[in-house]
């Protein structure tokens, strides 16, 4: 049979076996036992399965590590360029890009119903920048660099602590919400893929 199954050589009753449609041989199947049929294919689904950040294998995934590189760049530059938009339009200006998040911490900003709206729905629960997706982009980014070896996960967990706070520094104060329930599920699937319980 051809991977269509337009071009059959093959009759479906040759595949399927005799099978009766009348009455009598149903009333027949009914009185005896039911015997177990062996032949023919079961699926059964697997029991766990595995996201992205849970397939690890030994060895660092270079190609990985440079595509989510250059995304998280891309979108950085995005992030940045409507930041800036915003500042620019009231007459302000930036002389280092520390001060952009300084600017921001500060509160002393309007923000136009455009640039409001993209970044209500860059942050929602489905955006890229929300808490689910930034989470599995970092855990993701750790496992390609890391592999499987735990003290290598141990060292990613590490960096990420770190580099969170110095954007805590940077940012002069408790970061907001969204980046407080990031990091936490950062922290949660870093547990779950050391093994370490609560």
């Amino acid at each position: 049979m051809s991977v269509n199954g337009i071009t059959s050589t093959t009759s479906v009753a040759d595949l399927y076996g005799n099978y009766s449609t009348s009455a009598k041989a149903a009333e027949k199947t009914e009185n005896t036992k039911e015997e177990k049929n062996t032949s023919g294919v079961v699926y059964e689904p697997s029991s766990a399965t595995q996201t992205a950040a849970s397939q690890t294998s030994k060895k660092p995934n270079a190609a990985l590590v440079a595509k989510m590189k250059a995304d998280s760049d891309a979108r950085v530059s995005q992030l940045r360029s409507l930041v800036e938009q915003m500042i620019s339009s009231q007459g302000k200006t930036l002389g280092k890009a520390d001060s952009i998040w300084s600017f921001l911490a500060g509160g002393d900003y309007t923000v136009d119903p455009a640039t409001r709206a993209q970044a209500q729905k860059d942050i929602a629960d489905d955006g890229y920048w929300g808490v689910e997706q930034t989470s599995d982009r970092i855990v993701d980014f750790a496992t390609a660099l890391a592999g499987d070896d735990p003290k290598k996960l141990e060292e990613m967990r590490a960096a990420f602590e770190k580099g969170f706070k110095q954007a805590t520094s940077t940012w002069g104060s408790k970061l907001p919400d969204i980046s407080q329930r990031t990091y936490q599920a950062v922290m949660d699937k870093f547990d779950k893929l050391t093994g370490v319980e609560d």
